[in-house]
């Protein structure tokens, strides 16, 4: 997902002379392999061979003539894989995005997931309305302080002189994250104005009048897919919206408020010892890594656009594996820009490989369609086609897998590769 990153001084970054190989991610992921080698070395090889048994040549070409129609039949019956989704997460309406010294319309906004909803039902998928399972599931990741927050913050900035349309801050402390990435306590200050710069990490979270029930209503999503996975589904979908992955235990940011893939992998552990979220969204999901950082029970694995000059900037780097009881429960691929189509499945299938390594049981999959080329974001170098393998090389593990909407930005390209690869990650699982 996306910041002032995404787009350099001049605009969206400039064209891409010549594409990154796939030996290019592999260099910069060295001294983790060897660590995972060294950590892991049998359940490494048994991942590498379960890993090449459902990627074979041949299995591919029945997936590419099953995708199409998505359906796929899970423990529980023989309808089309859950996928849930609430009409009240369409209520976040930001106005207004500040990227480089300029501000624009906003990137997210409701259409992305009203489309994806249509296009899905469209195509055979049933989405259910989540219900409600209460704020208790969303506090076992979130502060309740910062929960309390966000859902008084557009009324307490509404009541200030002169507010604009939307709560966003204009100050922030020092630190705004600790190196280890533990939560922080309460604020100190008890205005809404320095509340605003401690629970808001940047300007792209704008909190408007419907913001809270959207953010709670993308949540419970992520909470009712984890639910059926956690009760025997082998496959489910939250179309979340507002996306998660950028938020913190205490912080917005990144156009994320709630982190739903986290809220669901909580779920999961009700059931399962060892979850992995992995994560392919050309941003590296912060929030995610920082809630889990310290933990040993939940691997978090993500490929990404090189945070060196790239959103979020200060977190991403493959050097970050874990503190404490988390070292080693934590790898980051990032990609070069001008990454392609190769490299990105290449860095995909060494997260894959690293799950597996680790013993994860259930797995979440955050999905961002923001890698694309089209995409107004992305500084790399990737096609349609790469979600294709991506939906298939996903589909094969053999673990039980939620898949969790993150970012993806141009409507064009959404309505494109977002069909594809649930197709063909439905295609892989019905022939599992």
């Amino acid at each position: 997902m996306p910041l002032f990153g995404g787009i350099d001084e001049g605009g969206k970054g400039g064209p891409v002379d010549e594409k990154v190989s796939v030996s290019s991610v592999a260099g910069g992921v060295d001294h983790y392999a060897c660590r995972m080698r060294e950590d892991f070395a049998r359940l490494a090889r048994l991942a590498s061979e379960i890993l090449q048994n459902f990627t074979r040549q041949d299995t591919c070409r029945q997936h590419a003539r099953h995708a199409g129609t998505i359906r796929v039949r899970d423990k529980r019956g023989d309808g089309p894989m859950e996928t849930y989704f609430s009409e009240v997460q369409l209520e976040h309406h930001p106005q207004q995005f500040m990227i480089a010294g300029r501000v624009v319309s906003p990137f997210e906004t409701p259409d992305r997931a009203q489309l994806m909803a249509d296009r899905f039902r469209k195509d055979g998928l049933k989405i259910t309305t989540p219900a409600d399972h209460g704020r208790r599931p969303i506090t076992v990741v979130h502060s309740d302080h910062y929960l309390d927050f966000l859902e008084s913050a557009f009324e307490r900035f509404a009541q200030l002189p002169n507010a604009g349309p939307e709560a966003i801050p204009n100050v922030h402390p020092h630190v705004s994250a600790l190196p280890d990435f533990r939560p922080r306590p309460t604020p100190r200050t008890q205005g809404i104005v320095g509340q605003l710069g401690w629970y808001m990490g940047d300007l792209s979270s704008p909190i408007g009048p419907g913001t809270w029930r959207a953010a709670y209503a993308s949540a419970q999503s992520a909470i009712a897919a984890a639910s059926a996975i956690r009760d025997g589904a082998r496959e489910a979908m939250a179309l979340c919206r507002p996306p998660g992955h950028h938020a913190y235990v205490d912080r917005c940011s990144g156009f994320c408020f709630l982190n739903n893939a986290a809220i669901a992998a909580e779920v999961l552990r009700q059931r399962y010892s060892n979850v992995a979220i992995l994560d392919f969204d050309t941003h590296h999901g912060d929030g995610t890594q920082a809630i889990f950082y310290a933990r040993s029970d939940v691997f978090v694995g993500s490929h990404h656009t090189d945070p060196t000059d790239y959103y979020p900037f200060f977190a991403g780097y493959a050097d970050e594996t874990g503190v404490g009881a988390g070292s080693g429960a934590n790898l980051n691929i990032p990609l070069p820009h001008g990454a392609d189509d190769d490299a990105l499945v290449a860095a995909s299938e060494q997260l894959i490989s690293a799950a597996l390594a680790f013993g994860a049981e259930a797995l979440v999959v955050s999905m961002g369609w923001d890698a694309h080329r089209d995409d107004p974001l992305s500084r790399l170098d990737v096609s349609d086609a790469a979600f294709s393998r991506l939906g298939s090389l996903y589909g094969n593990i053999p673990l039980p897998t939620l898949l969790v909407q993150e970012g993806g930005y141009s409507l064009q390209a959404i309505e494109r590769v977002a069909p594809v690869f649930v197709s063909h990650f439905c295609a892989a699982r019905a022939l599992s």
